[in-house]
Order: structure tokens, then sequence, then C-alpha cells
């Protein structure tokens, strides 16, 4: 049979060394623990994690994330489909882990009866730190400002540490969701997620503190030669010390020190690069004010090629997306 164990899967995974952290076995564990059903199938060299969460009258619908793996994916579809179809699936969205502008894209020509969707769950458009070269040369690609906040944090007397606690990563997200305005995941997600990947050196949550008071805090994951800055937060105590900018470079060294080659920031405005510069110092809604600190760590602007939905039930999935729309809600 074309699924997989998990014991299975991680072997698969050993043959895709490049493959993102959101087709990982932990990451299928962590949506396992809240509300998903995971399944896993190869055939040939493709393979791909496949999450399916229920929408009610005995529907679910399915979502690929960053997949699928491998190159051919033509005799991989068939076998998506009956596990979709056995999970009464009224839609499969697929998010491929390709660029726009790149060798790979051509890739989503292996999207037979798939349609451009218009809703995408994870950012579209991110900022990419090249890890490569001694550290003098990463600092040296960043803006001056950037560079300059980094050696102010120090100078003032921030210390950014390795953590184990949840609760203190927890309550400095609450009060970044409450100030800007986003929603944050239960304490119980991201103790979950920190258990599942810490293990193995996959994730590291740091703080930034100063004296005893901790002031910022991000948790990294990474999967082979990358890194992806998932969740981070921040206080309002001493901002002036520009913790978050000194945070953000350990987080870079931690991944350069475990053999990451980039580092990927994690989402800003899905505007073009010219809009991006044009507006960002006038604009803080939104991911703008987002964008606006991330650009000065010198990485280049990508764009993946979206998200593409394969329909299974097409009435349910117009009536779904009208409801999706409605209430503001999506897959993740």
């Amino acid at each position: 049979m074309p699924e997989c164990s998990l014991p299975e899967w991680e072997a698969f995974l050993g043959e895709h060394p490049q493959a993102h952290v959101l087709q990982s076995p932990s990451w299928g564990e962590l949506k396992a623990s809240f509300g998903w059903r995971v399944k896993r199938l190869s055939v040939g060299t493709a393979g791909a994690q496949v999450l399916f969460r229920s929408v009610g009258l005995g529907f679910s619908v399915a979502y690929l994330p960053k997949g699928p793996l491998g190159k051919d994916w033509a005799a991989l579809w068939p076998e998506v489909d009956r596990i979709c179809r056995g999970e009464r699936a009224v839609f499969l969205k697929v998010e491929p882990d390709l660029w726009e502008g790149t060798d790979g894209e051509p890739q989503t020509q292996q999207l037979p009866g798939f349609v451009p969707s218009p809703q995408t769950i994870q950012p579209r458009r991110t900022v990419v730190v090249c890890l490569e070269g001694e550290e003098n040369e990463i600092l040296a690609r960043m803006k001056q400002k950037t560079r300059y906040n980094i050696h102010l944090a120090a100078k003032k007397d921030v210390r950014i540490r390795q953590s184990q606690d949840i609760g203190v990563f927890y309550r400095l997200m609450e009060m970044t969701g409450q100030r800007d305005g986003f929603a944050v995941h239960s304490r119980e997600y991201y103790q979950r997620a920190y258990e599942l990947f810490a293990p193995g050196e996959s994730c590291v949550l740091l703080l930034a503190e100063y004296g005893q008071e901790p002031l910022a805090a991000l948790m990294v994951f990474r999967q082979g030669r990358r890194a992806w800055y998932f969740y981070g937060a921040s206080g309002e105590a001493e901002r002036s010390r520009m913790p978050a900018y000194l945070l953000q470079w350990e987080a870079m060294r931690w991944a350069k020190q475990h053999g990451c080659r980039e580092y990927d920031l994690w989402g800003i405005p899905d505007a073009s690069l010219e809009d991006l510069e044009d507006q960002f110092s006038a604009r803080s809604d939104g991911l703008w004010g987002v964008y606006r600190f991330k650009r000065g760590f010198g990485g280049e602007v990508r764009r993946s090629v979206g998200a593409w939905d394969r329909v299974y039930t097409p009435a349910v999935y117009a009536f779904y997306r009208w409801w999706s729309r409605r209430r503001g809600t999506n897959l993740a």
C-alpha cells in the first residue's frame, strides 16, 4: 500500500533532505494533536503528508502544505485522490514548496485537474536571508540601520539565551497579539510544538532579556539546510534597547551553526517589490510594519507559486468558499 507509517515516512524523508519542515513527521504530529487527521503516502520517488479536518455533515477538507516531495508527481495523484475521497474531502488544497521565477516553477504543470486558489494558508511572499559566508559577511549584507540596532542591543546589555519556558513565551505572544491585532495559538499548541521539535534540536526558543526581565522571544524551526522563523513576540518594556534585532541575529547564528544555509523570515505583504519599497515607510497596517523590520536583514524577497485546489464536491466547495469568506476563516 502507498500509505506510510510514521517510521516509513521518516525513512522516506531521509531520501529528501531538502523537504520543507511542514512535511516533517513532527509537523504532522503537531497538527494531529489539534484536530487534524494525518495521512502519509509515497509512490515511487514522490510522497506527500496530507492533513484532513472535519467541516461538518460528514465532510472534510484536505491540505497538503509545502509538498509533494520528489519530482515525478504523476503516479502520486491517483493515490492522493483515493485517500481524499475515502475521507470525504470536499477539496484538496496544495501549496507546493516552489518559488515563482525559478526552475522549479514548471512543476506546477504536474497539477492536473487543479485550479489556482485565491486563498493561501501560508504567507505567499517572504524574505529569505542567505546564511552562507562568515558572520561578518552576513552582517555586511544587512541594512546599516539593522546592523546598528543589533550592536546597540548588545551594547545596552540585552542578553539572548535559550529557554524552555513556554509560559514566558506565551505571555509575550499574548501581548503582541493584543497590540498588533492578530490571533495567536493556544499555549498548549506552542508547548506541543516545542516538545516535538526541540529534542532533535530542530527547534529553538530564544529569549531576549534585560536584567531579569524578558523583553522578546522567538521560536525557530529547521529542516535540512533551511530554517524558518514562525513565531515571535515582544513586550512593551525597554523597546528602545532594540531586543528584537539582536534576537533575530542570534537565531540566524543558531541556524548557521546547525548547518542551515537559508533563514526564512516567513511572511510579508503580498505586494510587488516596487510597492513594498515605495510604501513600507508610510504604512503600518497588516504585515507592513513587519516588512519594515524584516527588510533590514538583507534577504531576498521571494514569492511562492501559491495554492491550488482540486475539487471533489463542487456544490459543497462553492458553499465552503462563501462561508470561509463570510467568517474570515481558513484552514490553518
